[in-house]
């Protein structure tokens, strides 16, 4: 079955997330980085770069997960320093596609990724519970968003786009 959810489309209600969880999810974000090698380490580069239906590659969404970790960085850093508004997410996919991540070495991206996300992981690792509780407005869901609720924001951006890739590989396989 594929994947039909909208990330765009998609509300976030946060009332469930209790500040206990802030562990589990940051585990979730720690876990990325191996889940994308896993399903991605056999695959051709025919398979990785094929834009079906003009749509991302596998491999740009890679490149999308690490761009987007500049956001998710920056986001932690208005939290800790008070700020009222969260920095706001480029929603054209303009950072993504202008960086022709289908010509790069998938070795390179993943390893990169892999070292900022692990860089993100040990900020928030370093984090003390009370932390997780500190709010800012998001200004997309234009409502307030704790630190624990970014992290499973990020989690479930990641799952988003690692259902895509599973979807595309059903497709191009």
């Amino acid at each position: 079955m594929q994947n039909k959810v909208v990330w765009i489309n998609r509300k976030f209600d946060y009332e469930g997330i209790k500040a206990e969880m802030f562990p589990l999810l940051v585990e979730r974000l720690r876990g990325t980085p191996a889940r994308v090698e896993e399903k991605v380490k056999s695959l051709s580069p025919e398979i990785l770069t094929n834009r079906y239906e003009g749509k991302w590659s596998i491999q740009e969404i890679v490149g999308h997960l690490w761009v987007v970790e500049a956001l998710w960085d920056a986001r932690l850093n208005d939290f800790l320093k008070g700020a009222k508004t969260l920095s706001a997410a480029d929603l054209s996919g303009k950072p993504t596609d202008k960086r022709d991540f289908n010509i790069m070495s998938l070795e390179s991206l993943l390893k990169s990724f892999r070292k900022v996300r692990e860089q993100f992981v040990a900020r928030l690792d370093d984090l003390i519970e009370e932390q997780a509780a500190i709010t800012a407005h998001h200004p997309r869901l234009n409502k307030p968003m704790r630190i624990i609720d970014m992290v499973f924001f990020a989690a479930e951006h990641d799952d988003q786009h690692l259902a895509r890739m599973t979807d595309l590989i059903k497709i191009l396989l």
